[in-house]
């Protein structure tokens, strides 16, 4: 394109000399362009300032120029919104490229916004490694995205020599590897057990900010830190534990979140037998106050002298660690550091990303005589679960076909799954041993997040919804699905009505959006106020306009804006919440909405006026220190209340335009707005409306795991494991209906007599199998209800149903069996008693039953063999009655759950599926009991 003139602006000034050394490495000898920049950052390096630039044009070859300059400075200019008369000539020249570095940083604001939009420029470039909020937000199209990722990089560097001769220019790239620890393994005995602090017992150990939490310059769990330190230098497996590791990991950078920490673990690093080796350098703060009490140009100056005292000491040193909370995390290169270390609970996909990839730089040095290039860097983390949701996000977020959860899950495991190739994490598997994850592995810590909440809420979770929005172009057969499934008893009473009610004329997109039409405005607005709307209102303001002072821009600007407030603001919103009935609180928050709007309008054009006054000032000064005599001191005054005049005269017709274009849009927006407000709040209510019903259905999953599941039991195969009269008396639907909703179908429209198809799938495939599958787990994990350090059972994690499976809680069950022993004392002594619950709800009453005879002390002397002793109890002295077959499968495999062998000889002989309550309002209840079991029973 032979760009001759590129401008860099970034929001780091700091990373001035990874630009420098780029053009002078890859730039500088290839073409006749310049580097010019005055940053501070760069006072040391060989570059152009403007002036040297201007000299060395001079001999008539043509050169061009990239130009470094920060964010800080360039706002800091009269030319650009600020105050100071410098970088006249960066505004004056046409750019033919603007970069913009590191733009997922501080540049979405209305002052850099202004002074961008100052800067003549045919192209502009964003630069980012980390681009997750402009993808998530939609701010570019496909077309304008260009994405070379470190896949991308990894991959051309493998494959380079089968498509190339040429030398291999990503062969210095190092591979970036990523080793994640559970913190609570590498120091069970202090951390499993709990740290006192002020008496309480806290465990800090999912918490590294916690962790390295600090109290008058010390760490409140010293000795938990210190055991962290001495774990990483002596247990195998972590980054500093042999002589070769240290070797490898010569200069590492760590992460904290707290200045005060930083500084504590400098001391203990200082002192530790190991650690004491490596030269601490401090980046945090700035000697005087913290990173967070810092502005952005103290943060940056800051920086730069870190980055300074950080690149001496390496050179100086042969091994060093520098401790940071935030400097340096961005853009710097420190090319001999090796490892990063996430001491901190950063959250950040974005910020994440940038600090670990301060490692991933080409180094070439010397060791023992022998020319070493760096081949792979590595990323230390201590928090599992942060580690792979940010791998994932990093995965996936960075490509639009996957961004905010777009695409399928395959779709998404092979994103994962390419960069795992290039960019491998090892974790602890269960014993503790390090492995590297595949794809499925990163991605089930964030799947079990959520599974793990769906089984805490008893199933009745949204996380088990997918595609809600679709019940709005959904058939009448969705809503008589719905209609046939009983919300649960947690819901909130509504009123009683057809499910999804309204859901037909609900104004949203395909992605269930609310999409008021144009024309609902704009007939509703001429019903209010007529075809001219509050013209007059317009005229008399635009009059108070000629009659305001305007040397003050900003008093002026103020005092517009409180006119339009009190007068067609106000006017229209009384008027518009009197015609929908809005209560006062909402028209207030309408009018503090439209104020604020008008503020801002108003203050920018005040902002604008005074940028223009301070820009002819300057031009002003210029002209009389140029001034060779009075007759150009006197033109340069005349220009100058020329501009000024002019300058006025346009502040005055833009506040009139304001004024003209308020009074006749407001009306035509707080309607918008109103109707928008009414229609999200109608469409909320039919999702929430369609996922009460879902939940009165997926409340039902548990007792179906109970009762059927196994291991191969999935959102697919969900319909085939039970009888369909069970699942329909359970769910209140059908098998059919079921799958309707899972599987979407055909349909014939009631009034074209067409065909249709209903996509379905309102379940959300991956967290039902998930959450199955932890529910098994669970299940599996309380099984042996002879332990009694379970202070829970699996019937903690089944809701009440809308039968009669309302389960009594254990604390009430073995209050009833206390009871029953204090009323008949020794009857747990005899072996030929027998017991019998009539009418079994979950088994908890058989199961503690069963526990009291089994630990009953003479039980023990009469049967001192434990697998004897529960063999006869069961074959011989409890039984128990089911009203209904899946009530009959929950209690008896909740009782036999500890031995299936016993089940397979016991169950069918002393458990029966019949309902005592009926039987017994018939009279038939002791005959029944003496068929099923025996007169000797």
């Amino acid at each position: 394109m032979k760009f001759t003139n590129i401008l860099v602006v970034t929001n780091r000034p700091s990373i001035a000399n990874s630009w420098f050394d780029d053009f002078d490495k890859f730039i500088a000898a290839k073409t006749n362009l310049k580097f010019v920049s005055e940053t501070d950052a760069l006072k040391e390096r060989p570059v152009l300032s403007r002036k040297d630039f201007l000299d060395s044009i001079s001999d008539g070859k043509e050169y061009g120029q990239v130009a470094f300059e920060s964010l800080q400075g360039l706002k800091g200019s009269v030319y650009f919104g600020g105050n100071y008369d410098k970088l006249k000539w960066i505004k004056d020249l046409n750019w033919d490229l603007l970069v913009i570095d590191e733009a997922h940083e501080g540049v979405d604001t209305y002052k850099t916004d202004k002074a961008f939009d100052k800067i003549n420029r045919k192209y502009t470039l964003h630069l980012t490694g980390t681009p997750f909020k402009a993808l998530a937000q939609g701010k570019f199209s496909e077309e304008q995205i260009y994405n070379w990722s470190y896949a991308d990089e990894q991959q051309a560097k493998e494959h380079w020599y089968e498509i190339h001769e040429s030398q291999n220019p990503y062969e210095v790239m190092p591979k970036l590897n990523m080793y994640t620890y559970q913190i609570s393994e590498m120091m069970t005995d202090k951390l499993k057990q709990g740290l006192k602090v002020d008496q309480e017992s806290i465990d800090p150990a999912f918490d590294l900010n916690e962790f390295f939490k600090t109290k008058n310059g010390k760490f409140i769990y010293e000795d938990a830190v210190d055991h962290f330190l001495d774990a990483l230098t002596k247990q195998e497996k972590y980054p500093f534990s042999t002589p070769e590791l240290r070797q490898e990991l010569a200069h590492t950078f760590w992460l904290l979140n707290r200045v005060d920490s930083a500084k504590a673990l400098a001391k203990k690093l200082k002192e530790h037998p190991v650690f004491k080796d490596y030269k601490i350098i401090l980046a945090a703060g700035n000697g005087k106050l913290d990173d967070d009490q810092l502005d952005d140009t103290q943060f940056e100056k800051a920086s730069e002298k870190s980055f300074d005292r950080v690149k001496r000491a390496t050179e100086k040193f042969e091994k060093t660690i520098t401790l940071s909370v935030g400097q340096l995390t961005t853009g710097v290169t420190i090319k001999p550091w090796s490892g990063v270390l996430m001491l901190s609970n950063m959250k950040s996909p974005s910020e994440y990303m940038q600090a670990a990839f301060r490692a991933q730089n080409p180094y070439t040095f010397n060791r023992n005589d022998d020319l070493v290039q760096k081949e792979n860097a590595y990323v230390f983390d201590f928090d599992p679960t942060r580690t792979l949701i940010i791998f994932d996000e990093f995965a996936n977020n960075l490509q639009t076909t996957t961004v905010n959860g777009k695409g399928t899950v395959e779709d998404r495991k092979e994103k994962i799954r390419k960069l795992l190739n290039f960019f491998p994490v090892i974790g602890e598997d269960e014993e503790g041993k390090m492995v590297e994850l595949d794809a499925e592995a990163v991605m089930s810590i964030p799947r079990r997040l959520k599974s793990k909440e769906v089984v805490d809420k008893k199933f009745m979770s949204n996380f088990l919804f997918a595609n809600i929005s679709r019940i709005f172009g959904a058939p009448k057969e969705v809503r008589e699905i719905l209609n046939g499934i009983v919300k649960a008893k947690e819901e909130k009473k509504m009123p009683d009505k057809d499910a999804i009610a309204g859901a037909e004329d609900a104004e949203v997109d395909e992605n269930g959006e609310v999409t008021i039409s144009n024309e609902r405005v704009i007939g509703k607005a001429k019903e209010l106020f007529g075809d001219k709307i509050y013209e007059d209102l317009g005229d008399k303001l635009s009059s108070k306009i000629n009659q305001t002072e305007m040397s003050d821009f900003g008093k002026a600007a103020s005092a517009i804006s409180k006119e339009l407030d009190d007068s067609i603001n106000t006017e229209i919103v009384n008027r518009v919440s009197q015609e929908y009935g809005i209560k006062k609180d909402e028209a207030n928050r309408y009018k503090k909405k439209l104020a604020q709007e008008n503020k801002n309008s108003l203050a920018k054009i005040a902002d604008e006026a005074n940028d223009r006054m301070k820009v002819a000032e300057a031009t002003l000064n210029n002209s009389k220190n140029n001034a060779q005599d009075e007759a150009d001191l006197e033109k340069a005054q005349l220009d100058y209340q020329k501009k000024i005049n002019e300058i006025k005269k346009d502040f005055e017709r833009n506040l009139q335009d304001h004024v003209e274009k308020t009074a006749s849009e407001v009306p035509e927006k707080v309607i918008r707005r109103i109707e928008e407000s009414k229609e999200k709040k109608k469409v909320q209510d039919i999702q929430e409306d369609a996922r009460a019903h879902l939940r009165g259905f997926s409340r039902t999953i548990p007792s179906f795991i109970m009762a059927y599941g196994d291991e191969q039991l999935t959102l697919q195969n969900f319909d085939e494991y039970t009888e369909d009269d069970v699942f329909k008396e359970v769910t209140g639907i059908t098998e059919e209906q079921f799958r309707f909703l899972r599987d979407g179908g055909d349909y014939i429209d009631e009034e074209t007599g067409e065909k249709k198809h209903f996509e379905g799938h309102l379940f959300d495939e991956v967290v039902f199998n998930d959450s199955i599958k932890q529910f098994l787990d669970l299940k599996r994990k309380l099984s042996n209800y002879f332990d009694e350090s379970n202070k829970e059972d699996i019937f903690d994690y089944i809701p009440p149903q809308k039968t009669n499976q309302i389960y009594t809680p254990k604390a009430v069950v073995k209050h009833m069996v206390d009871d029953l022993e204090a009323n008949n004392p020794g009857i747990f002594d005899d072996p030929d008693k027998t017991f019998a619950d009539l009418y079994m709800k979950s088994g908890l009453y058989i199961t503690e039953i069963v526990k009291r005879l089994y630990n009953n002390k003479k039980m023990k002397k009469l049967f001192p063999d434990n697998q004897e002793r529960i063999m006869h109890i069961i074959q011989h002295q409890v039984y128990g009655l089911a009203p209904t077959r899946i009530i009959y499968l929950i209690a008896t495999n909740y009782i036999f759950g500890f031995d299936e062998s016993l089940k397979r000889d016991v169950l069918e002989k002393h458990f029966k599926q019949m309902d005592a309550a009926e039987l017994a309002k018939n009279g038939t209840l002791e005959e029944r009991i003496k068929q099923e079991f025996g007169q000797g029973e």
